[in-house]
């Protein structure tokens, strides 16, 4: 009996758009070893060898902040059911630790982050592409309140770096990305049919993998 290929799914949209609520519900629907959840921004570029001034004030917003050549390679040794080392990033200090996360390999690997569908190659790996969509308002308080109590950011600073960043970047690069979107979510892990329709379309391309 050959093994299917596991099934990568994209999930990209705004700050605060409800990305990881969608993944986290489509995990729930599986079997817990039979998925992984791959957050793109653990792949932010080390920034290590800059001061500390420099890497505050850095665009992570922008696609250049992403290491999304080391993201494809990982993603194709999951594919090729092999494990990775993922690399875990500081927020705090805007640098990668040393330490390193043994993920997968599993039947559904799951990849959310803002810019997710931007990067042409990054695509080009996906099965499933997917954008959540949510109102500009509703994401930016939720932004606000995850920054204050997830990374220890004053209030100030989060509307500094949305106003100077987040929005700008979200306007230039997050939102023209989905046109290139399967499958468009509004509302985000609210829209309950939308999620139902993925778990379903998840389960075929799983039954059906011979696409591999």
């Amino acid at each position: 009996m050959t093994m299917h290929q596991p099934v990568l799914i994209g999930i990209a949209g705004g700050t605060g758009s409800g990305k990881t609520t969608v993944a986290h519900l489509v995990k729930s629907r599986f079997r817990d070893e039979s998925v992984i959840i791959i957050h793109h921004d653990s792949y932010y570029r080390d920034r290590g060898d800059e001061p500390f001034e420099v890497r505050e004030k850095a665009n992570y917003d922008h696609p250049s902040a992403f290491d999304n050549q080391l993201l494809v390679e990982h993603l194709k040794l999951l594919m090729s059911r092999k494990p990775i080392e993922m690399p875990v990033y500081d927020y705090a200090s805007h640098t990668r630790l040393k330490e390193r996360k043994r993920v997968g390999p599993a039947e559904i690997i799951l990849v959310e982050g803002i810019l997710v569908l931007e990067d042409e190659t990054l695509r080009s790996v996906l099965d499933i592409k997917i954008y959540i969509d949510a109102d500009s308002d509703e994401r930016f308080i939720r932004r606000l309140l995850r920054d204050m109590k997830e990374r220890g950011r004053t209030t100030d600073s989060v509307i500094e770096q949305y106003a100077s960043t987040v929005r700008p970047m979200h306007l230039q690069f997050v939102e023209p990305s989905k046109r290139y979107a399967d499958i468009i979510i509004p509302e985000g892990g609210h829209n309950a049919v939308a999620i139902d329709l993925l778990v379903t379309k998840v389960g075929d391309v799983l039954r059906n993998s011979d696409h591999a």
